[in-house]
């Protein structure tokens, strides 16, 4: 449990960046996320974000920690600590995979 535990602390000491090939537009009520390419061929997604999601995105700043980041999700959203950290973790583990986020 405690290596568990430690892994999970680490994880919520990294600090994030978003990727600068990536646009983010509120439209209507809708929050998305854009691929901005070279090549207009390439660009085959847009990602539509939930309240939660584009939350955490807005506070992506190169600047705070995952740790700041989910005290802020739970001053924010009713939620409990251990589902804000799930939900952190959760959407930028689908953040990194479309490669719109990257930790340094």
């Amino acid at each position: 449990m405690e290596r568990g535990h430690r892994v999970i602390v680490d994880i919520l000491a990294k600090v994030y960046f978003k990727s600068d090939s990536i646009v983010f537009r509120k439209i209507g009520d809708e929050f998305i996320l854009v691929p901005i390419r070279h090549d207009v061929a390439e660009l085959d997604s847009i990602y539509t974000l939930n309240e939660t999601a584009a939350r955490i995105w807005e506070l992506i700043d190169g600047k705070r920690t995952l740790h700041e980041i989910k005290n802020t999700m739970i001053a924010e959203f009713d939620v409990t600590p251990a589902g804000a950290e799930n939900d952190l973790i959760e959407h930028l583990q689908q953040l990194e995979g479309i490669k719109a986020v990257s930790a340094r």
